[in-house]
């Protein structure tokens, strides 16, 4: 497809009307799917971490907290109204179980946490959510119609 766009680790882009936008190798990372179906734009965010401590606020797109703030404000800079947006998300494995180190094994769990907090603190509602367990994923997000397609090896593929 041309006009697929691929998301990076950090990185978040948009399509409106028509478009892919994919993101690979979801592990204990986490990809948003934002949604106005009324102007059909689509945004996927790939989160790595839960929270932004850094000082300066460098690097916003990786952390939860920012990265969705930043997010919607481009949304918005597009004209999509917050109302309207609805949010997928898929993602947070613990890909790390064997280590004993419960802040590295657990970062799915907190990244999943910190998604779902941020989003209901600013009223986005999550309309599908594909996250947690113990295997990697690869997004595809549709800005022709909001749908979320997900791949996994050995498990297939599933559409929200």
């Amino acid at each position: 497809m041309n006009d697929k766009l691929v998301v990076g680790i950090a990185d978040m882009k948009m399509a409106q009307g028509s478009g892919m936008l994919v993101t690979y190798a979801l592990g204990s990372c986490i990809g948003i799917c934002f949604y106005d179906p009324m102007l059909k734009l689509a945004a996927l965010l790939h989160i790595m971490l839960p929270l932004n401590l850094e000082t300066g606020r460098k690097s916003p797109l990786k952390y939860a907290d920012t990265g969705i703030r930043e997010t919607l404000r481009e949304m918005e800079r597009r004209g999509a109204k917050r109302a309207r947006v609805t949010a997928k998300i898929a993602g947070g494995a613990q890909m790390f179980a064997a280590i004993t180190n419960s802040s590295i094994s657990n970062i799915g769990q907190r990244n999943i946490a910190a998604v779902k907090e941020t989003l209901a603190k600013l009223r986005i509602p999550i309309i599908a959510d594909d996250t947690g367990k113990n295997y990697g994923r690869t997004l595809y997000f549709n800005a022709a119609d909001g749908t979320m397609r997900i791949k996994s090896v050995n498990r297939g593929e599933w559409v929200w």
